[in-house]
């Protein structure tokens, strides 16, 4: 295996747990959790319902991050979920700083995914046979 493969594997992996964590984490605590939605986004729908429901799509976005096929537009929805909740939470930045540094692994698959995807298509846009 070659070192690229090595890192876009940890990569992965790395966003993927990143994901998965907080998804499954909020079954058992979700007012650990709740408290990062921003104030707009909130009474829409139950706090459990919405918080539920974002970690439904986290488990989407890390299950297809670690197959590996196509994962440009689900790396950068990764991307601007954990720079949005940065954004939406700067009074909590000492906290979490972190997701500034973490938001840079699914914007690395998505620049690597995205050279990759150009080449099988070609230039011209269409799929090669």
């Amino acid at each position: 295996m070659n070192a690229e493969k090595i890192v876009s594997i940890v990569l992965r992996v790395g966003v993927a747990f990143a994901f998965l964590y907080p998804a499954l984490n909020a079954l058992v605590d979700p007012d650990a959790w709740i408290g990062y939605f921003p104030a707009f986004a909130r009474g829409y729908l139950a706090d459990p319902a919405l918080l539920h429901t974002f970690g439904v799509v986290e488990v989407v976005i890390a299950l297809w991050i670690l197959s590996g096929w196509r994962i440009f537009w689900p790396s950068v929805a990764a991307t601007a979920m954990l720079l949005g909740i940065v954004v939406f939470n700067l009074p909590n930045f000492q906290v979490l700083f972190r997701d500034v540094a973490l938001a840079a692994m699914p914007l690395s698959l998505a620049v690597i995914s995205y050279g990759d995807e150009r080449r099988k298509q070609g230039f011209s846009g269409r799929t090669e046979a």
